[in-house]
Parts: structure tokens; sequence; C-alpha cells
């Protein structure tokens, strides 16, 4: 028993509720993926429409809305914590070869809405341009917080006032700047989605200075396995995927 509770247990130097939440969200997200993969092989009657039902649209944008959010919480913390190129680099370059395999599964699975750009290689994008804009930025307090807010609403804001036809191409519609959706699997651009990114780091920088037991105090017992999931986040989301359509394939072949 003291075993599993030690294996529940968050590191000292983690904050438990961010990943706690950033655990709820990929649990989330792989409910979601299981329906879209049982819809997929044929269990769901009627057949469910992932691409314009707004209650699987929404559905997306919320769970993106979440993983994002708490990106960007996650890098308040990586900054408070003086974290060096070094390590960012070496956290980059595992979400950037995660972005590639997933563009190679889906390319097998999915030849003709293959991933070209989704939410890996959005993050990884939004990453750097985060390391470089927001450093300066919370050095100036509390104006610095109110820049990165204004800049967070202009990206969000952003697409429905700049967009051209040269960005719908498979190779420049990762800008977000487009005139009709890509036919894809998944897709989240830099805009407007930079701008949640930015928020999440602008929530996460307020909380560190003025409510630090938001992000770090306690967990209830029910919660830590969530912090668990939270903590291998990258792991989770490159695992869940083939072990789902795995189980469905091995489900059908024993029906069979």
């Amino acid at each position: 028993m003291r075993a599993v509770s030690a294996a529940l247990a968050s590191p000292p130097n983690r904050h438990a509720r961010l990943d706690a939440l950033r655990g709820a969200a990929i649990v989330w997200m792989a409910l979601f993926h299981f329906c879209f993969d049982l819809n997929y092989y044929g269990y769901f009657s009627p057949r469910q429409h992932f691409q314009v039902d707004p209650f699987w649209t929404v559905q997306r944008a919320c769970i993106v809305t979440l993983f994002l959010f708490c990106a960007g919480l996650g890098q308040a913390v990586a900054l408070q914590a003086g974290q060096s190129w070094q390590r960012f680099w070496r956290r980059w370059a595992q979400v950037v070869g995660c972005a590639v395999l997933v563009s190679v599964g889906s390319a097998l699975m999915f030849p003709r809405s293959w991933i070209s750009f989704g939410v890996l290689h959005g993050i990884a994008v939004m990453l750097l341009l985060v390391r470089l804009i927001v450093p300066p930025l919370v050095a100036r307090g509390a104006g610095g917080l109110g820049a990165m807010v204004v800049l967070g609403a202009l990206a969000l804001v952003l697409p429905r006032w700049v967009h051209h036809p040269m960005f719908d191409s498979r190779w420049s519609n990762w800008t977000g700047l487009v005139t009709r959706l890509p036919l894809t699997e998944d897709y989240v651009p830099v805009l407007p989605w930079l701008g949640v990114l930015l928020w999440g780091v602008a929530a996460g920088t307020w909380v560190l200075r003025r409510r630090p037991a938001w992000l770090a105090g306690h967990l209830p017992g029910f919660a830590r396995p969530l912090a668990v999931l939270g903590h291998w986040s990258l792991s989770f989301y490159m695992l869940h995927q083939p072990v789902l359509i795995g189980g469905i394939l091995a489900w059908k072949a024993l029906a069979a």
C-alpha cells in the first residue's frame, strides 16, 4: 500500500495541482479519441460527424483550450524555476520528435487527411515564440502581465481580421490565417491558439507570485492518479491512440 501511495505522489519539485489539471485534460482527450475510433470502425449508430457536429467540435475546442492553457501554466513554472536553454531544447526536441511521429502515423492511417500541423506541431512553434517573447515581459511585473494578456487577445482575434488564400496550402496553413479549414485529422495553428497559451503563461505567472498554493497545494487522493498522468502527459499522448486502436481491432478480431 505504501508503494502504491509513493507511486501516486508527485515529486517535491512538481506542482501537483497543475499536473492533475493537465491529467484531466488528457483523460478527456483520450475519451474523445476513443469515441472517434469507435465511430471510425463502425461501432456508433447512427454514425457521428466529428467534423461538423457541435457536440463534438465544441468538445474538441474545449480540450485543446485546456491543454494549451496548461502548457502556458507549465511555461510560467519553468520560467520561474530558471529553466536553462539546454533543458528547454531537450524538451522541445522531444515534442518535435513526437510531432513527426504523429504526422507519419496519421499519413499511414489517413493518407488524404494526414496531420501536418496538429497540437504537438503547434505547441513546438508556440513554445519557441513564448520563450522569446515572455521573459522580458515577466521582468516588467504587472505591466508585463497586462501586455501578455493584450498580446493573447490579439492572437485570438487576428485570424478574423487577417486571412488570405495564400495561407490555405498545407505548408502555410500553420499560421492560422486561412480562408477555409484544411482537410486534416487535427489542426491547431499558431493563430489563434497562441493566445490561449499566452493567457496561460500570464495566469501562471500571477498565481506563482500571489497564490502559489493554487498550483502546488495538497491533492485529494482521487486526483493523484491524474497528477501522475499529467506528469507523463507527452508519453500518454503518444501511446493512447495505438493502445485504443489496437484494443478495438483486437475486439473486432475476437468478435469475428
